[in-house]
């Protein structure tokens, strides 16, 4: 048996593999060096707002053949200093014939004030994904973005433009474009590690920011008609998808809302789609809302006929208040590409967490926050390979590893079990456009010393890059030994299997994740 080959020099400019690692911990590196000293020193019992910026970006990229492709980049920055940040990001096919063509991974940038009302920046983006166009484009997946640009300060947010080159290293996608943005400012209130709630109560008054999370399932009912991406086949007639939603009130009425789905049932595996949009909650009885939702945003893949990519959606729902923070909701709506073949009637079942935070403008005292839950979080950074665990667990190239780059989120429910939620996608292993998002549930076992073990069982949905999914739902168990660094980071190496119920998929991953911990206040 051969044994499984693992990368030798992080520096060697063939082995993409070890380079996005390398980039993972620079990431986290640079956390923690640019994090304030009094969000880390307990004893001052002082938390800074921490600044963040919610940036939207649009180029067309030049393809192969002098083909553009129009690209919607969403990326949220949280300031590690006054001239650094550091956060996540995701592009997504907008226009051109490239739908479901969608990347995700981190983002970091560096920049420079002139005055009040000019800012010069420069950065980086390093993720995975691909589709629609599958290895001839993407290639394994890994996708590097650089930028340099300038932006204008208004009082409806930053306008700015920029140069950014694209590029798919073991693809065929290298290009330079201008690019367009726009940036929503806001703050947000966290402390590095884990903080214990004050024991004397505070009364005064907290200015509070609503909040809403939910798991989602969805169901398209598609009209016949509609086809496929090769304008001859019929779309299947049902996908199912799974996925979720955040949804953040600007008032008692009014929120924004954000939502991310891939399928998980059907014929349509590799489908994916995330919206942004907004929405209005009424009150009709005590716990009981009606609301109206519109939005858009880019989506694609397993052969849905969305063009370039833009999906536009509307829906209403029923919200039914379940306990003091857990709610059920139903929704039905309607959804269609512009000018393409695809739409459908959506139905959907929600199951939420209803929630708020505190909503300074500035530095706030530990103990103006007793009356909260100092909820224990931790994200991670994770690298994951796949080897093979079946004959036909991919339609090709079936003895190459595949690559994943991603995140995983937990939130843990006490010292010793933990939610999570994980997006990861693939960047080698001519895997191109694989993505797979997962929730489950995990413990938390201390040993000895800073050494610690985890277990996570976990469900989702999954497609694309050859890998044979079925209809696209997954399930994936990991067990793993980890090492506490300090009370804000941690390491973790883990062992698992994945499989797809439906499908030839049969694997045995092997993930290893570096963690940051702090600390949200919620009531």
């Amino acid at each position: 048996m051969t044994p499984p080959s693992f990368p030798l020099s992080p520096f060697n400019s063939t082995n993409p593999g070890r380079f996005v690692s390398l980039s993972i911990l620079l990431f986290f590196l640079l956390i923690h060096f640019a994090a304030p000293a009094n969000a880390r020193e307990e004893q001052q019992q002082i938390i800074d707002m921490t600044p963040a910026r919610l940036r939207f970006t649009f180029e067309n990229v030049t393809l192969p053949g002098n083909e553009k492709m129009g690209l919607l980049g969403g990326t949220i920055l949280f300031d590690g200093s006054d001239w650094y940040s550091f956060g996540l990001g995701a592009y997504g096919a907008l226009t051109g014939q490239r739908g479901g063509f969608i990347t995700l991974g981190l983002a970091t940038e560096a920049r420079k004030k002139l005055g009040d009302y000019f800012e010069f920046n420069a950065g980086a983006f390093i993720g995975g994904g691909g589709g629609h166009g599958g290895r001839l484009l993407s290639g394994g997946g890994l996708m590097v973005r650089y930028h340099a640009g300038a932006q204008f300060a208004s009082e409806w947010g930053n306008i700015g433009a920029g140069y950014s080159y694209i590029d798919f290293p073991n693809g065929s996608i290298h290009s330079g474009q201008p690019y367009l943005s726009y940036d929503y400012q806001f703050s947000t209130l966290a402390a590095s590690g884990w903080m214990d709630s004050p024991e004397n109560e505070y009364v005064g008054y907290t200015p509070l920011a609503e909040q809403e999370f939910a798991i989602v399932s969805h169901t398209y009912r598609v009209p016949g008609g509609v086809v496929q991406d090769n304008g001859v086949t019929a779309q299947h007639r049902t996908i199912n998808l799974l996925g979720v939603e955040w949804n953040r009130y600007l008032d008692d009425n009014i929120f924004t809302h954000i939502e991310a789905e891939g399928a998980m049932g059907g014929q349509s595996q590799g489908y994916m789609q995330v919206l942004l949009g907004g929405g209005y909650r009424l009150a009709l009885l005590d716990g009981t809302w009606f609301k109206l939702i519109a939005s858009a945003g880019v989506a694609g893949g397993g052969a849905v006929a969305t063009g370039g990519g833009l999906l536009l959606d509307a829906s209403a729902a029923l919200q039914q208040k379940l306990g003091d923070q857990i709610y059920a909701e139903i929704a039905a709506g309607y959804v269609f590409a512009p000018g393409e073949s695809f739409k459908a009637i959506r139905y959907a079942a929600k199951l939420g967490y209803h929630f708020h935070t505190p909503n300074y403008n500035d530095s706030v005292a530990v103990s103006d926050l007793s009356a909260f839950d100092f909820s224990h979080m931790r994200i991670r950074a994770a690298h994951q390979t796949y080897y093979k665990g079946s004959q036909n667990w991919r339609s090709r190239d079936q003895n190459l590893n595949v690559d994943l780059i991603g995140v995983q989120a937990d939130y843990f429910l006490n010292d010793y079990l933990f939610l999570s939620g994980q997006g990861l996608a693939a960047y080698k292993g001519k895997a191109g456009a694989y993505m797979i998002g997962l929730l489950g549930m995990g413990a938390h076992l201390p040993l000895f010393g800073p050494l610690f073990v985890e277990v996570e069982t976990l469900g989702g949905a999954a497609g694309g890059g050859s890998l044979a999914v079925g209809g696209g739902l997954v399930w994936q168990v990991n067990g793993g030994i980890g090492f506490q660094m300090s009370d804000e980071y941690s390491i973790l190496a883990s062992y698992g299997y994945l499989r797809a119920p439906r499908g030839n998929l049969r694997a045995k991953a092997l993930t290893l994740s570096f963690g940051y911990h702090f600390t949200l206040f919620t009531k």
